[in-house]
């Protein structure tokens, strides 16, 4: 029985960026590039991909990852949960005699990770049981307190504040708070968390602070993601050679 599985959604019919799982990517599919960055962990021990395409599906098992079943309709709409496929998988390989201590959460819409930073989140989410669940996240370059949003009397109001008045927003970034976006590097879940709460992440979440990383919705992160990966062909080499 494997203790810690990574599992991979790949679902086909992106409309954002039609295809985007198996989008090329300096020689390499998005897909190759998580599971390669999960085949060099060390921590995980089985590498699944949940997908709705046969040809999602072979393209995954000649990566070297599993494909065992396919994701059905139903839960793999633009519509679609986490929970919906984490809980499908989790039913399947149960059924199947395997029932992973940890889920290791991992898109391929954030292609460029260092595989020993998935090996330290799963170390420290094992280290801190009080916590219900782990997520990476790295810091914003602007402060959320210095956004947004447009009030019903079409003017603009601070994020979540009642309050049109904006001067205030002026301030220099030091004086507010660090606020954190998650990237999707690498989530790390508990199977009994997840089957007692009908939650994948719950309320005690443990942050894990990555560089700054591009997480792939547009063409415009495409391209950043093609100069990223030319600038810095060791990101390329770390995974596969």
């Amino acid at each position: 029985m494997a203790r810690i599985v990574a599992l991979i959604p790949a679902r086909a019919g992106s409309k954002g960026v039609p295809n985007k799982n198996i989008r090329g990517l300096a020689g390499h599919s998005l897909l190759a590039w998580t599971i390669a960055a999960c085949k060099k962990a060390s921590s995980v021990e089985r590498v699944i991909v949940s997908t709705d395409s046969p040809e999602y599906a072979d393209l995954a098992q000649r990566l070297g990852a599993e494909a065992p079943f396919l994701r059905p309709a139903e839960i793999s709409g633009d519509r679609s949960t986490d929970y919906e496929f984490i809980v499908h998988a989790l039913d399947w390989l149960a059924e199947h005699g395997d029932t992973p201590e940890f889920v290791v959460h991992m898109r391929p819409t954030t292609p460029l990770r260092e595989p020993r930073l998935i090996d330290v989140a799963v170390r420290a989410f094992m280290a801190t049981p009080e916590a219900t669940a782990l997520r990476s996240v790295h810091e914003m370059p602007e402060s959320a307190y210095k956004s947004f949003e447009i009030a019903a009397g079409g003017h603009l109001k601070r994020l979540g504040s009642d309050s049109t008045a904006l001067d205030a927003a002026n301030n220099a970034r030091q004086q507010f708070p660090v606020t954190y976006q998650a990237n999707g590097y690498v989530d790390v879940l508990s199977t009994a968390f997840i089957r007692r709460a009908g939650l994948i992440h719950g309320d005690r979440v443990m942050p894990f602070i990555t560089p700054p990383v591009v997480e792939v919705d547009t063409e415009e992160d495409f391209a950043h993601l093609e100069f990223l990966a030319a600038r810095y062909p060791q990101i390329i080499s770390q995974l596969f050679e």
